[in-house]
């Protein structure tokens, strides 16, 4: 009889020659269950070879250090069970889990959160759904563990380059901040080789999620509520792909009163870690100087300063850029975006920009197709990819991106996060 070591080393020969396939992603399979029967089961719901074994001490000898999913069985969901994992998890930052659970109570995730696992499913599974998990949990293993090998000059140096934040803020509501900030995302996702987040600071009316028509199971809350022990493999769980475009998004908070929770040093915390892995970092903020946006905006690389074309609204702008001018903001960070901006509103473009002292970088015409696709639940550059609005923002798009970079979709490294939709 084979010894189990040698089953796994001999699995690992296995998928690293072969085809990356549906379900594996290019990482081994674990099954920890202390019954026979569910594990039976377990095994029996995968179409590739898997490892398993009793208790969390059987698997720990068996890990030969490739990317290896851990599928918990509801034998495993008790605390104690869970505190061994996170003990495993900890010492193997090649390994994740995801637990089987009979009791889907808010302990239970929490616990699991806490303990580093990124999924719990309800047991008994279906197929498809547990395997859509482990596949998923797979991809960020393969992703962030492809070998062995020391990194090259080139990788060392993409590794400590940090993304770069852009934060889209007004002072006035209504200035289609939301728009710009999750349309701005969308084509950063799809121009970019590197993983967009859109993050929605509007932590008490944040409208992100609604615009493009995701429903998060998490939110900058679980963030926030684990800080001591954030990672980069921690908060990707936490994050949500819109599947249409492949950026992720970090949504506000379910229940305006969980804003009182968060900090601006909270925010600045979690943003620290978004930059190690993401490419861009686009935020959309409340239409005020709270302590958060005040944080944020001096963390970004990029501010968009967005103005609709009426007098309030240029007014409000003219307030809020004294205000930041007063705080040492880098003009050269601060860039103008006029929204509405065509003959029908009857304002010229050259008296705001000498009235707020700054030239405009973007225009965005007035069209029915805003609107409509807000309510449709889909940003504008992928309900009306020709109109004039989804051109001005791919040219805003242009002043984050390297000259020549590809226009459309392009391949891009993935966090293989689901979509909630």
């Amino acid at each position: 009889m084979t010894a189990p070591h040698d089953q796994w080393e001999s699995w690992e020969t296995e998928a690293a020659a072969a085809t990356v396939g549906p379900g594996i992603s290019g990482a081994l399979t674990a099954i920890v269950e202390p019954d026979d029967a569910a594990r039976a089961r377990l095994v029996s719901q995968f179409d590739h070879p898997v490892l398993a074994v009793t208790d969390v001490m059987a698997l720990r000898a068996n890990l030969a250090g490739a990317p290896t999913v851990i599928v918990l069985g509801p034998g495993c969901a008790g605390a104690g069970d869970l505190q061994e994992v996170g003990v495993l998890l900890g010492a193997h930052p090649e390994a994740a889990a995801v637990l089987l659970s009979v009791d889907m109570t808010p302990e239970v995730f929490r616990h699991a959160l806490r303990v580093g696992i990124r999924d719990v499913l309800p047991s008994p599974a279906e197929t498809d759904v547990l395997s859509e998990s482990v596949a998923r949990v797979a991809a960020e293993l393969v992703i962030g563990f492809p070998t062995n090998r020391p990194p090259s000059a080139g990788e060392a140096e993409a590794v400590t380059e940090l993304g770069r934040v852009i934060t889209v803020f007004s002072t006035k509501g209504g200035a289609g901040k939301s728009v710009l900030a999750s349309n701005l995302a969308v084509v950063l996702a799809r121009r970019s080789p590197k993983p967009v987040v859109l993050v929605d600071a509007d932590l008490q009316f944040g409208d992100v999620a609604i615009m493009t028509r995701l429903a998060p199971q998490h939110t900058i809350v679980d963030a926030v509520d684990n800080l001591e022990r954030l990672d980069a493999a921690l908060l990707q769980s936490l994050l949500v792909r819109h599947e249409p475009s492949g950026m992720f998004v970090l949504a506000a908070p379910l229940e305006p009163q969980f804003a009182d929770r968060i900090s601006a040093a909270d925010v600045l915390a979690v943003l620290a870690v978004l930059r190690t892995f993401a490419g861009h970092i686009v935020i959309d903020t409340p239409a005020t100087f709270n302590d958060v946006v005040l944080g944020v905006i001096e963390q970004s690389d990029d501010v968009l300063l967005v103005a609709g074309m009426d007098v309030p609204n240029i007014k409000n702008v003219k307030i809020g850029l004294q205000t930041l001018r007063l705080l040492d903001t880098p003009a050269s960070k601060l860039h103008l975006v006029l929204n509405r901006a065509d003959a029908k509103v009857k304002l010229d473009v050259g008296e705001v920009e000498r009235t707020l002292q700054l030239t405009t970088e973007g225009r965005i015409p007035s069209d029915m197709v805003v609107p409509q696709s807000v309510n449709n639940g889909t940003p504008v550059v992928l309900h009306s990819p020709r109109s004039g609005v989804a051109k001005a923002i791919e040219a805003i798009a242009d002043l984050f991106l390297p000259v020549g970079a590809t226009k459309g979709k392009v391949a891009r490294r993935g966090l293989g996060r689901r979509s909630s939709r």
